[in-house]
């Protein structure tokens, strides 16, 4: 069977008027609008970029949740409030508990909701901050964005919903009272007003955006990104053009391991450390527990001030987070027979690191790192050749602040009224994450939300009607 090929739909087939538009055709949007369309809803999608699928794509570890059928087919007792409250202490405390307990409360339904729809997420990893295996991934163990959006793609062409790319949604229609009722769209043929009943921004967040990092975080100005060209903000500026208010604008966050040595930045997935990958600096030494919280992490590498660190795995390892051939493949990854040999291919400590590896495979055959405390992702030893290294450095991944939402999806004012027939899913909504996200969260966050907004949406339209 050949591979799957999703045609776009051409801008002359965009109707007048829809029950429900969708900004955005990444995980978030596509999810909503496969749930808008199975409860009856008239739905069409519109994507500014010519590549469908946004930074979902690019997402590799997992999908957390708790209490899923998965976890107990592999013998994982995990309780949905463990999941509340290590996403909490992950994100500072600041996360809103109303969208952090409805998204906890709703992990596991997402995964089975999947399933149902022919996405399949039934092997299972571990990502910084987690204390049990909750990110969900293909059996595969292929990286679980792009599996994802290619799997929803799938639905949206069997259910004939209708994806414009190429068109940018320049603003949001309001009659007089204020609600939402459509928008105005920009595609090749020109510019055209679209009437709908309800309305979804799910145009992910802004770390593309170099003006808008230079305004909340002056301070990360210089960082790169791991984000695709299209993540700049541009649903946060239409919600905040009719006084959608935004939160938390100022916490964004940057991944411990990506890499950054050519103009293109590659994620190098959390999965890999939960795995079993550990990080060493120039001298060959550990220095950091690797699946500590992503701030914790990068803050331990920028402190080293050694133009990064080294991610370090075996062949056991890589065996078990196929995206390694990938990053092989586009020559991320420095290999040698040996522990000396790696050494000196990356120009580390040789004994050192050999002394390294010893001590943590003794600390995973004892289940006890004395070091770093390191508790998770300690199922391989480091011993099978041969060896393997990426070089890494942090770099900015992700926006936990956006549009305030309600735990319907609904839209915030700066007075905190819902703006009727608006909604919104995604990076570009703020409040889940708090002030650092946790690895598997948002792809969690986009099918948990995502579907809500289909549903609510669902529901106006029905009222309305």
């Amino acid at each position: 069977m050949g591979k799957f090929v999703f045609t776009p739909n051409g801008s002359a087939e965009i109707k007048d008027r829809y029950d429900a538009v969708i900004v955005g055709a990444g995980g978030a949007g596509l999810t909503a609008a496969i749930q808008a369309k199975e409860l009856g809803l008239n739905v069409a999608v519109f994507e500014k970029n010519a590549d469908l699928g946004g930074n979902t794509n690019r997402a590799s570890s997992g999908m957390n949740a708790s209490e899923s059928l998965v976890q107990l087919n592999e013998g994982i007792i995990d309780n949905k409030e463990d999941f509340y409250q290590e996403t909490l202490k992950g994100g500072g405390r600041l996360n809103d508990r109303d969208l952090l307990r409805y998204f906890v409360d709703h992990s596991a339904v997402a995964i089975d909701w999947l399933m149902n729809h022919g996405i399949e997420l039934t092997n299972l990893t571990i990502t910084g901050g987690m204390s049990k295996k909750r990110a969900h991934r293909p059996a595969s163990m292929a990286p679980v964005g792009s599996y994802l959006v290619t799997g929803a793609l799938k639905q949206i062409k069997e259910k004939s919903i209708p994806v414009f790319n190429n068109s940018r949604v320049i603003s949001l229609l309001q009659n007089e009272q204020k609600k939402v009722v459509g928008i105005e769209v920009e595609t090749d043929s020109g510019t055209k007003k679209v009437q709908a009943t309800t309305t979804l921004l799910a145009s992910g967040g802004f770390g593309s955006s170099k003006d808008l990092i230079q305004k909340y975080r002056p301070d990360l100005a210089n960082y790169k990104t791991t984000n695709q060209p299209g993540a700049t903000g541009d649903g946060l500026m239409l919600a905040a053009e009719i006084d959608a208010q935004l939160e938390q604008m100022e916490f964004i966050q940057v991944h411990p391991t990506a890499q950054t040595d050519t103009d293109h930045v590659y994620l190098i997935g959390e999965g890999l450390r939960g795995e079993g990958a550990i990080l060493v600096n120039k001298s060959g030494q550990r220095f950091v527990n690797e699946l500590n919280t992503r701030k914790i992490v990068s803050d331990a590498i920028t402190k080293l001030n050694e133009d990064g660190a080294y991610l370090l795995f075996d062949q056991t390892i890589r065996n078990n987070f196929t995206a390694v051939e990938f990053y092989d493949h586009v020559g991320l990854v420095n290999q040698g027979s040996s522990i000396e040999e790696l050494a000196e291919n990356i120009g580390v400590n040789s004994n050192n690191l050999k002394k390294t590896i010893s001590k943590w495979n003794e600390a995973v055959k004892n289940k006890n790192d004395s070091e770093y405390q390191r508790t998770t992702g300690m199922d391989h030893t480091i011993e099978q050749g041969p060896f393997f290294a990426i070089h890494i450095n942090p770099a900015i991944h992700y926006t936990m602040g956006g549009i305030h939402i309600t735990p319907k999806t609904e839209v915030l004012d700066s007075d905190g009224n819902i703006i009727s027939g608006l909604y919104a899913a995604g990076e570009v909504s703020g409040g889940l994450h708090g002030n650092n996200r946790i690895g598997g969260n948002s792809i969690a966050e986009t099918v948990i939300f995502g579907r809500q907004a289909g549903i609510q949406m669902s529901e106006f339209t029905r009222q309305y009607k």
